[in-house]
């Protein structure tokens, strides 16, 4: 009996954390299905990509073989992408919304809340692909806050989410909480927390600085937590927690009005899939959903079914 050969994938880093988090994740769901071989071409230039592209060569792969997929995430992948594929044959599967035409690449795996028109060659995603798995036993005493900060898309108050902190800490006398920051939160926040929170309060939430931690803290952690509170503002993070099966609350952040972050924390309010912070006030409990999110791996069969080895 003939044993087939491994899948070959080409995978293109920009080195934006969010960015390389998608397609890290997507692999890990392809490894656990099929035999994979992985390899990290250097991603080329704007101007030098679209000259690989015109002479239908791409250097910075000539010596790895040939790919039968090529994975990408971040808009300054595209250019290698496409000049990989010419060189060197394979299919493309792009994560997030590209900034060239989607019928430019084989498959695109785009967030609903992007709102992208289907050209033929979409998966539709709810939230972005992350690295999260679900942890077989969860610690029932164990509550995370997943705090983000502001953006285009949100302002920001200092005791305004202080005072929710409080709210959540004070209400679960028996949980352990502990907080991480993230890139977006303002850099004197948590020193705000250390002075204004009351010292009972203080010994039961550990507080995190996102740049003090491993790279893989959130990844290990979050699977491991009965609740997440996480800050409207982060829509990653609200799926990441989601992907690990903790409940979720919604923590709010002003917003400058209705944007495509809005919209996705609207779906899941609308599908009960998280609870915001006003709704926990006036009673409404979180729940976790019955089947944790696994957009990584819904994704990874569709790839394996559209493209069967040898296909």
């Amino acid at each position: 009996m003939t044993q087939s050969r491994p899948r070959v994938i080409w995978r293109f880093v920009d080195g934006v954390h969010g960015h390389d988090n998608q397609s890290a994740g997507l692999i890990a769901a392809l490894r656990e299905r099929a035999d994979i071989e992985v390899f990290e071409p250097a991603r080329a230039a704007r101007l030098p990509a679209l000259l690989y592209w015109a002479l239908g060569r791409y250097p910075p792969g000539a010596a790895l073989p040939a790919p039968d997929l090529l994975i990408g995430a971040g808009h300054s992948t595209h250019l290698s992408l496409l000049a990989a594929r010419r060189a060197r044959g394979g299919r493309i599967v792009m994560l997030m919304k590209p900034s060239l035409p989607c019928r430019w690449f084989d498959l695109n795996l785009i967030p609903e809340h992007d709102a992208v028109k289907d050209c033929g060659n979409v998966i539709t995603t709810r939230g972005v692909i992350n690295r999260i798995r679900p942890a077989p036993v969860k610690d029932r005493a164990l509550g995370l806050f997943l705090i983000g900060g502001p953006s285009r898309h949100h302002d920001w108050q200092n005791e305004h989410m202080m005072d929710q902190v409080r709210s959540v800490v004070s209400h679960f006398p028996n949980h352990n909480w502990e907080l991480t920051t993230s890139r977006r939160t303002p850099s004197g926040w948590l020193d705000y927390l250390r002075q204004h929170l009351e010292p009972g309060l203080l010994r039961r939430l550990t507080l995190h600085d996102w740049r003090e931690l491993e790279p893989d803290w959130l990844v290990r952690r979050l699977p491991l937590a009965d609740t997440a509170w996480v800050s409207e503002d982060s829509v990653s993070m609200v799926y990441e927690a989601l992907t690990a099966g903790a409940a979720v609350g919604l923590l709010d952040v002003p917003a400058k009005g209705r944007n495509r972050v809005s919209r996705g924390a609207q779906s899941l309010l609308q599908n009960e899939q998280v609870v915001r912070y006003a709704d926990w006030l006036t009673g409404k409990k979180l729940t976790p959903m019955r089947e944790p999110l696994d957009e990584a791996g819904r994704c990874a069969e569709a790839i394996l079914a559209r493209w069967p080895v040898g296909g």
